[in-house]
């Protein structure tokens, strides 16, 4: 049977992995959220990963927002967010409603592949059963069920899906099912990686963002306590990264759709399984109370000086992305803003237009306009080149993060 791709959510993961499987199949890319499919129709990311040329639709391959659309699929591969509530335990919504979508339209021998990050166990026992129990099928006999960890790197021009290691998981399936879901992950990835267990595949998933976060947890706890000792902070990692097997990491705000959520799910299953987990959320802690280091750091500055006019640079959650999803420096600046003391503005080259508005962010600099304090807090690549021309005047520069080193 001819392979009919699905990807289920156009968001940083699901939009490269239609963009690959485009190149060789007709390929459906299906997202609820019906501003973001006209958007990409018109040649338009909004998330600036992609320029109109990279969005031509080729193979009769098509966006769309109507279900209906996704009946002659038979591939799916579902890539939609997986927050936490406000209580931190994690939102399994978005990925039950795909599943719910796509399971009015599963037949036999259809293939479907999750790629959000999940704790390990929801593909098999919550996402396969709603699928059962829509379809009236069974999971792993009349339709087939993987798992394959996105890895998707936001603003990475180096590190795209189809240079980066793919873990394809799936259990014992026919021949011919086998050879499909090889085939398609050939097309997404040059190198893939084949896994017989599910459940350790979504586990390896959560623990690389775990890890991540822990490490960077670590330098910023190194990084407040040579601020307060006031010790050259930068000095102090150049002589320990001249010993082979240390690991060098920079301190900054951790945020984004990914470390701030991840480990919380992996800790609810421990949890639940009466686990007592002691390490796991030592990064969530501490790279939390960076904003408030940072925003009580800034607050010194403006007394300190008797600024007026202050200038956040970079509102987004990381370097050379739109996304402003979980964003400590966002909420700073909303912070400051606040305040009536001094006039806060924030510069942002890269948002997501759509916040522009919304946060009163400016995505172009005057340079006749004067301020008092720039603070850089995101090191876009436009963002501090575009500063570089308020280095000669008389402009305080709170460069707290070291990013012109």
């Amino acid at each position: 049977m001819k392979i009919s791709p699905c990807i289920v959510g156009l968001g940083y993961v699901g939009l490269p992995l239609f963009l690959r499987l485009s190149k060789n199949y007709s390929t459906i890319g299906f997202d609820i959220n019906k501003s973001r499919i006209k958007e990409l129709k018109a040649q338009i990311d909004l998330n600036s990963e992609y320029n109109k040329k990279e969005l031509i639709l080729k193979n009769n391959s098509n966006f769309t927002y109507n279900t209906k659309d996704i009946q002659r699929c038979n591939f799916f591969i579902i890539t939609v967010p997986t927050p936490v509530y406000k209580n931190k335990k994690p939102d399994l919504r978005p990925l039950i409603i795909a599943t719910k979508i796509i399971s009015k339209y599963i037949k036999k021998n259809d293939i479907v592949f999750y790629e959000s990050t999940v704790y390990p166990g929801v593909t098999e026992e919550v996402c396969a059963k709603i699928i059962e129990k829509v379809s009236k099928l069974k999971s792993q006999q009349d339709f087939f069920i993987g798992y394959s960890p996105e890895r998707i790197n936001p603003g990475d021009s180096k590190h795209q899906v189809e240079n980066i290691n793919k873990i394809v998981a799936f259990k014992k399936v026919p021949y011919e099912i086998k050879n499909k879901i090889i085939n398609v992950y050939k097309k997404i990835s040059k190198k893939i990686i084949l896994s017989n267990s599910i459940k350790e595949s979504e586990t390896s998933k959560v623990i690389e963002n775990i890890q991540r976060d822990i490490n960077i947890a670590f330098v910023n706890e190194i990084f407040i306590i040579c601020q307060k000792l006031k010790l050259n902070f930068t000095n102090i990692i150049k002589l320990a990264s001249t010993k082979w097997n240390f690991l060098r990491f920079s301190p900054g705000l951790v945020g984004g759709h990914c470390l701030p959520v991840d480990p919380y799910y992996l800790y609810a299953l421990a949890k639940k399984n009466k686990i007592h987990a002691k390490f796991m959320l030592a990064g969530r802690r501490v790279n939390n109370e960076m904003e408030n280091f940072v925003y009580k750091s800034i607050i010194k500055k403006i007394n300190f000086f008797n600024c007026r006019k202050v200038l956040i640079a970079g509102a987004t959650y990381k370097a050379n992305v739109a996304d402003v999803r979980n964003s400590l420096a966002l909420n700073i600046y909303k912070r400051l803003k606040k305040n009536k003391n001094f006039n806060t503005y924030c510069y942002d080259p890269m948002i997501n237009n759509k916040y522009i508005k919304k946060y009163k962010i400016l995505n172009n600099l005057n340079y006749k306009k004067n301020f008092d304090l720039i603070v850089p807090l995101v090191p876009h690549t436009k963002l501090l080149k575009n500063l570089n021309l308020y280095k000669n005047s008389n402009t305080i520069f709170f460069d707290i993060f070291d990013f012109y080193k």
